[in-house]
């Protein structure tokens, strides 16, 4: 077992947070109709992707029925619906769809991961519950520092999360810390003094991504296309030298 899994067998035993765990637990006990004759995983849903991954993909945390039912990160629900397809279309993911944890699919140089790693009433933790979570996303951060070179970040709340969680896992992010917008990239810990600038870098350099999450009000309103998202999963495992 290497660093990594090691980090997500913790991750799933996790009970910090007493309202998620709780929710949690309620919801894998009474379970949605579609699913009642299956057992939902009910627990904290570690990372999903290999630990040599160059391109990390931080989203907000598990859906109820999604992720906490079948254990995977964006896994059987309409937002990994989205995010999977999307993948795969860019050459990223060995399959379209994302339907249980022994469903064969790979990710090819991809880690999906989020800062809040149980599935939260109404889809909305608390801050409180942000920070309490951080430390496992500054472990899994320096535990792919060696290989990581662009993450894409879903939505504010995954963007206001990780930047101090990059800062605490040894980046040197930008002051002021760059506001969220979807197409936005920003350069950290870049060999010109890691100001924030587009483009170049040292060894230890990241380029960082903003994306709108992939949520079902999102992608039903328009406001994130399947060409959007395409784009800036493209323009990301680019600059992590990923992609066809």
């Amino acid at each position: 077992m290497d660093a990594l899994d090691d980090l997500d067998l913790r991750v799933s035993g996790c009970r910090a947070c007493p309202r998620l765990v709780d929710w949690r637990e309620e919801v894998a006990r009474t379970k949605r109709a579609a699913f009642a004759d299956q057992t939902y995983w009910g627990r904290p849903v570690p990372g999903f992707g290999p630990s040599d991954a160059r391109l990390l993909i931080i989203g907000l945390a598990p859906a109820a029925h999604g992720g906490n039912r079948t254990g995977r990160m964006f896994t059987g629900d309409r937002s990994g619906d989205v995010l999977y397809q999307a993948l795969y279309d860019v050459g990223l993911a060995s399959q379209p769809t994302s339907v249980a944890r022994d469903d064969g699919l790979e990710l090819y140089g991809v880690r999906i991961t989020a800062p809040v790693h149980c599935a939260p009433p109404d889809n909305k933790p608390t801050p409180g519950e942000r920070e309490a979570c951080r430390p496992w996303l500054v472990q899994e951060l320096r535990l792919l520092r060696p290989t990581v070179r662009a993450a894409v970040v879903l939505g504010a709340f995954g963007w206001q999360a990780t930047l101090p969680a990059l800062a605490e896992a040894g980046w040197r992010v930008p002051r002021p810390r760059p506001a969220f917008g979807h197409g936005v990239r920003v350069g950290i810990d870049r060999s010109d003094g890691g100001d924030g600038s587009d483009g170049g870098g040292g060894p230890d350099g990241l380029d960082l991504f903003g994306c709108f999450h992939v949520s079902q009000r999102n992608t039903f309103t328009g406001k994130l296309t399947p060409a959007m998202l395409r784009e800036v999963l493209s323009t990301a495992a680019q600059a992590a030298g990923l992609g066809k």
